[in-house]
């Protein structure tokens, strides 16, 4: 199976409005949601944080009905939003306790990125379908069909495997620092460095793949190149 050049044209706008609607919900919502029902209406601080946690599974149901369709990358998400649930709701109910948890959910994720190094295709290439295409067939199957590549697969393994790192250490941080700072000083950090470690594995991992891209173009120009003096050495002999 051979795969396109190019990848098909998505929507910009799809795009920025996923973000606005991520950024939204996942951050600014649970931030005000905490401060008002702490500040405003008395609310103790676990049951506020909890109530605030809705906000990411409205995000999830959204991006569930616009995509109209469940992929892989959905399918994580529901559970990991499980597994935060639950173990919001066992061992000791309070805020620093939920803080904790939050951490280790997203250390579990990368955990679970490194698992999947293991599998035949590690879960980066499953999020990279996901942002790098827009759910048509066409696009679908042009993603699909780069895995029979090598330096496609070396990439999307490498990737794998520095965000689960990544999350790994970022959880661990973040649970030292639940314990260090006060709960409403968290309670903005927090999200702040899901989303800013996630801005940094978002750069990184655009300049990672357009360098391996332009690595991939030039050994196949250099073979090309080889290929067609050989041809012309053997046409002249």
């Amino acid at each position: 199976m051979s795969a396109p050049a190019q990848p098909p044209a998505r929507s910009g706008a799809s795009s920025a409005i996923g973000w606005i609607l991520t950024i939204g919900l996942n951050v600014v919502a649970p931030i005000l949601t905490y401060n008002t029902l702490t500040e405003d209406h008395g609310w103790s601080e676990f049951t506020a944080l909890l109530a605030g946690s809705a906000w990411p599974v409205l995000d999830s149901a959204i991006m569930v009905a616009w995509r109209r369709k469940i992929d892989e990358f959905a399918v994580v998400t529901l559970v990991f939003l499980v597994i935060t649930a639950l173990v919001s709701l066992i061992g000791a109910h309070t805020a620093r306790a939920l803080l904790v948890k939050d951490s280790g959910v997203t250390g579990l994720f990368g955990l679970l990125c490194l698992a999947t190094l293991l599998a035949p295709r590690p879960l980066m290439f499953y999020f990279g379908r996901k942002f790098a295409t827009d759910g048509t067939p066409a696009s679908t199957a042009w993603w699909n069909g780069m895995w029979q590549y090598e330096g496609f697969r070396s990439t999307m393994r490498t990737m794998t495997l520095v965000w689960g790192v990544a999350y790994v250490a970022e959880a661990l941080v973040r649970i030292a620092l639940a314990y260090a700072l006060p709960t409403k000083t968290m309670v903005t950090l927090s999200p702040l460095m899901i989303y800013g470690v996630l801005g940094a594995l978002g750069v990184w991992t655009a300049w990672f793949g357009k360098r391996r891209a332009a690595e991939g173009a030039r050994r196949q120009a250099e073979a090309e190149a080889q290929a067609g003096a050989e041809a012309g050495a053997a046409a002249t002999a």
